[in-house]
């Protein structure tokens, strides 16, 4: 039995605080520059002043490279664990799931149809994230490391960020979105939003495989 475990079946005060490695804290960065972003974009319902929007947008890169990081440092400082790997996962939903979905709608994708395709985008990051936290073990190789994605990860969301910033920067957004909007059965619809049923079903593809660096 470990530290970490010994800590938490003799109730220390605060084992669980205690127990988290720095790659953790960083992974909880991750989850705290989504929810962040969240919300900003919340603020700017209220109070549409475009720098929130642009805090909004600045902090999804900021998680993106901490998710990065996290494993980088989890791999250097030999600290990879269940509990690492699980907090990740929860941490990514928020910040590319989540937070990409909450900045779509603030930016116009309001239509009925677009609120059931934003819904479908974030079950398909969550979908993504099981699947990959019960196969990971299969699809390592000797030393453990996973050599390729079943389906686009979850983080592939920020080219969707990337388009929202443009569409942002140039003035297209709400009815002015890209490909405008248009009725389908007495519901309004953005075709942008698209995007995200198209790297939804990619998320869950499983057939599409992609390297892991």
């Amino acid at each position: 039995m470990n530290n970490e475990d010994a800590m938490q079946k003799k109730g220390v005060h605060f084992s669980l605080l205690r127990s988290y490695h720095v790659a953790d804290l960083i992974t909880l960065a991750n989850a705290c520059a989504g929810t962040a972003s969240i919300l900003a974009m919340m603020s700017y319902l209220v109070s549409p002043d475009s720098w929130r929007v642009y805090v909004a947008l600045g902090l999804l890169p900021l998680a993106f490279v901490c998710d990065y990081a996290d494993g980088l440092v989890a791999r250097w400082r030999y600290e990879s664990s269940v509990f690492g790997r699980e907090l990740d996962s929860l941490a990514d939903i928020v910040s590319f799931g989540v937070a990409p979905v909450t900045l779509a709608y603030g930016l116009g994708m309001r239509g009925g149809l677009d609120a059931i395709i934003l819904v479908f985008f974030v079950s398909c990051g969550i979908s993504r994230l099981a699947r990959f936290n019960i196969t990971a073990a299969q699809l390592a190789d000797d030393k453990g490391k996973v050599q390729y994605f079943e389906g686009a990860p979850i983080p592939s969301s920020i080219v969707l960020i990337l388009v929202l910033a443009v569409c942002l920067y140039t003035g297209r957004v709400g009815d002015s979105l890209p490909l405008g909007v248009i009725e389908v059965a007495s519901f309004e619809w953005h075709p942008l939003s698209l995007l995200y049923f198209v790297t939804g079903c990619a998320m869950v593809s499983k057939t599409l495989r992609i390297p892991k660096l």
